[in-house]
């Protein structure tokens, strides 16, 4: 019996080795096989035709770039391209050589680039993870694109120690960039700036500390990117440090990879597989979270250019956004992440401008906190003021808290930081003084000013055309200006758009198509220019007016988060009070949980943790802490990947529901309320860990927080009573009704079921921060064995003897 066995898994064996063998003939390059640059060129293509080897024209540009790419997404993303990312023209040629493996040359035949000296080439194949490679005479790998990567990583792909990757320089420009991310020979995985020139690595701006000095097995050994999407530093004692956070991938099928962008922020991006959406990138995450609070060291200019301003585009992402401040201007206009120049230039040695001559222009939560020579304290912001501008030296002074410092240019590390409470005084020439950035008003003011050439020209001939001619001009600097106030609105600081009400009339068609129904009001379906939105018609208003209504949408507006529904516009017209909020494809948590089917473990653990992030930025990282007061299903969407997205956040202090630390009425929805709602005590951010709680316990469960009995009564079986007594005695099993998933991953199940308990705990004191809800959650911290959360008697909390 045993040699047929053996027989049977010799050629089992070798059968598949002949597979893998055919696959690669068929998809196989052969030595003297070429590629000539073209915009309709055809590329080499992987198996699956997912990535394509070839020649990419660069947008805007009569320019190639040899490079590897996403040939089924319609933008072609680039994910590898040879060293330097040579630009090239029309007519160079890529050829599999022997000898010089890949070699590039333009038109004339010059080499370009190349792959290096190899030499017994059998083929070459562009893989469908997105690797080429090539391979000898006997059929071992001899070169391959994943150990030389351009500014990407993909699933499969590994960097080994001392392994590096290159930032490009701009979007546009695929030489190499000013950052880099290192794998160090200690383990220790880092970005940082570097010196173009000479290549020197300043002090990093990020790092895992997975350098372990005293455990030298606990040190990194390796990068990993797996073939299900995530990235971690691999120790050298098998464990991992999770770059990518666990349960945070999307639920279905994606592509992924991870790239170190031009502005020096490490991504990893997912997009979906089925392309019939007009789907783009999306974020899972990104590191450093603030790269321009990032930089620590003098070194470099840090995440912009000298005398440059780094703050967070929060329309973009939170990427960093680059501008001059006052007084500046770019060295390189096409490069708004580079130097700035100063239009004052200091002069110590006599023949500069007067004294009188100079001014300061202040600046406003504006920092350089490196380049100082003096420091004057204590003092005060005059004498700052003035001592900057009787100092030959000083370009600029930075006062904070009863300190001035003094600087000389070049000025590094720029950043805008409103924790501080700074003010910057840029010394310059009277009159120097730039027009207002609000494109809105400059275009405005250029109107009008063109109004009034056009006028004095024109105006002349006869009364008749005269008259004509003023009434028109009348008519447009009226028009202008009503355009220019509608824009610049002094309440709103935001890029909202202002809409009328019958603007959403016409988007929802009469209000007609009803998504829901709420505490706040009715939410309806709207289309604006092609763009599906929810807009929200709320039924009862604060009675401060108009201005209250306009700061507390400003506070809700300048909230960001992948896990927050984002506001995009509103309406206070007349008694209309309208918000217009992103559309959300999958509906709400609560049809999600409590349908026909029950929806997978994984998807329910991720939405579970989204929920928890969105809720710790609103409670913790708002520059005005935020408490929801009514999280329940309802108010949790699902986005087209079904990641959460916490909806309804900063209305109830916006319709008048009092949710500061203050005795107030209770609010909320039954189920959900925490009981010191019920009581004359205060209320905190601790009324959502609670209503968390329960919303997490139903995830769990995938059942309601009050289950009707068969009386109709609402109060028939309560969740937490019953999730209480499930966990006491150890029956999980029948608080997931036998969810196999969700009993086969029984330790993240345990863990769920105990922050939960935690969350409802009737001592609000008791309860955890939603940020130690998150680490709990992900397995960061242990979870402790959580008290009875009824201390009052014992209707349901059964003895453990």
């Amino acid at each position: 019996m045993q040699k047929p066995l053996c027989l049977f898994i010799l050629s089992t064996f070798f059968l598949q080795i002949l597979v893998s063998a055919q696959q690669i003939e068929v998809n196989s390059i052969s030595v003297g096989a070429s590629l000539t640059a073209a915009p309709e060129a055809k590329p080499w293509l992987s198996s699956s035709g997912d990535f394509a080897f070839g020649f990419h024209q660069l947008q805007g540009e009569n320019t190639l770039l040899l490079s590897i790419w996403y040939d089924k997404i319609p933008e072609k993303t680039i994910i590898w391209y040879p060293e330097g990312g040579p630009r090239i023209p029309t007519g160079s040629k890529v050829e599999l050589t022997n000898g010089s493996g890949l070699l590039l040359t333009d038109p004339q035949g010059k080499s370009v680039w190349t792959s290096g000296p190899v030499s017994d080439i059998a083929f070459a194949v562009m893989n469908d993870t997105g690797n080429f490679m090539i391979f000898g005479n006997n059929s071992q790998n001899i070169w391959e694109s994943f150990s030389f990567p351009g500014d990407t990583i993909l699933p499969s792909q590994v960097l080994e120690r001392n392994g590096v990757v290159y930032s490009k320089t701009s979007k546009t420009n695929f030489s190499r960039g000013r950052f880099q991310l290192r794998l160090l020979q200690d383990g220790n995985l880092v970005l940082n700036t570097r010196d173009i020139e000479s290549g020197y690595a300043y002090t990093d701006y990020y790092a895992t500390h997975t350098n372990d000095l005293g455990n030298q097995s606990n040190s990194g050994e390796r990068l990993v990117f797996d073939s299900i999407g995530y990235l971690y530093v691999q120790r050298r004692n098998g464990s991992r440090f999770d770059l990518t956070p666990k349960q945070e991938l999307p639920f279905g099928e994606y592509y992924y990879r991870t790239t170190l962008d031009f502005d020096g922020v490490f991504t990893q991006y997912y997009h979906p597989k089925d392309l019939t959406a007009n789907s783009t990138w999306g974020t899972i995450w990104s590191y450093p979270e603030n790269i321009c609070l990032s930089f620590r060291a003098p070194e470099d200019s840090g995440a912009c250019g000298y005398n440059n301003v780094c703050s967070l585009d929060q329309e973009n992402g939170n990427r960093p956004k680059c501008e001059c401040p006052k007084g500046f201007s770019l060295v390189d206009p096409s490069n708004p992440y580079g130097d700035c120049k100063p239009h004052f230039f200091p002069n110590c040695e006599g023949g500069g401008p007067k004294r009188n001559a100079i001014d300061i222009i202040e600046l406003a939560d504006i920092d350089w906190p490196y380049a100082d020579y003096v420091i004057m304290n204590p003092t005060t912001e005059t004498e700052c003021k003035d001592s900057c501008l009787n100092d030959c030296f000083c370009s600029v002074a930075i006062y904070r808290g009863n300190k001035c410092w003094k600087k000389k240019l070049p000025l590094s590390n720029g950043k805008v930081d409103y924790s501080l409470g700074v003010k910057a005084f840029v010394k310059s020439l009277k009159g120097d003084v730039d027009l207002p950035k609000n494109p809105h008003f400059s275009r405005a003011k250029n109107d009008r000013k063109s109004l009034i050439i056009v006028g004095s020209t024109l105006l002349g001939t006869s009364v008749f055309a005269n008259i004509v001619l003023i009434v028109v001009l009348c008519v447009g600097m009226f028009l202008v200006y009503h355009k220019s106030t509608r824009k610049l609105d002094p309440v709103l600081e935001t890029n909202l758009v202002r809409f009328t009400y019958k603007e959403l009339v016409q988007a929802t068609n009469g209000f007609k198509d009803e998504l829901g129904r709420g505490a706040f009001g009715i939410v309806y379906k709207g289309v604006i220019r092609t763009n599906t939105v929810a807009v929200k018609k709320l039924d009862r208003m604060v009675h401060d007016g108009e201005k209250e209504f306009k700061t507390e949408v400003n506070a809700i507006a300048r909230t960001h988060h992948k896990n927050l529904v984002q506001l995009l516009g509103f309406c206070d017209e007349g008694e209309q009070r309208l918000l217009v909020y992103e559309y959300m494809t999958n509906g709400t948590l609560a049809s999600f949980l409590f349908g026909k089917m029950r929806p997978g473990w994984n998807p329910r653990c991720n939405i579970a943790l989204g929920t928890a992030k969105g809720l710790s930025y609103l409670h913790e990282e708002c520059s005005v802490q935020i408490i929801h007061c009514d999280i329940k299903p309802q108010n949790i969407l699902l986005d087209e990947y079904y990641n959460a997205r916490i909806s309804d956040f900063g209305l109830a202090k916006l319709l008048s529901m009092n949710q500061s630390r203050t005795n107030t009425g209770i609010r909320g929805t039954k189920g959900y309320v925490a009981p010191e709602w019920f009581r004359n005590t205060p209320v905190t951010v601790t009324v959502d860990v609670y209503s968390f709680g329960v919303l997490l316990l139903e995830i769990v469960s995938c059942r309601k927080s009050v289950k009707e009995n068969e009386n109709g009564d609402e109060y028939g079986t309560i969740l937490t009573d019953w999730a209480w007594d499930c966990y006491q005695e150890r029956r999980l099993d029948v608080f997931v009704e036998n969810d196999l998933e969700a009993l086969d991953d029984y330790k993240k199940l345990t863990t769920f079921v105990m922050v939960g308990l935690w969350c409802v705990q009737e001592n609000p004191s008791l309860r955890p921060t939603m940020r130690k809800v998150i680490q709990m959650l992900e397995g960061v911290i242990e979870v402790p064995e959580p008290p009875c959360p009824f201390p009052f008697p014992v209707t349901f909390c059964k003895s453990s003897n």
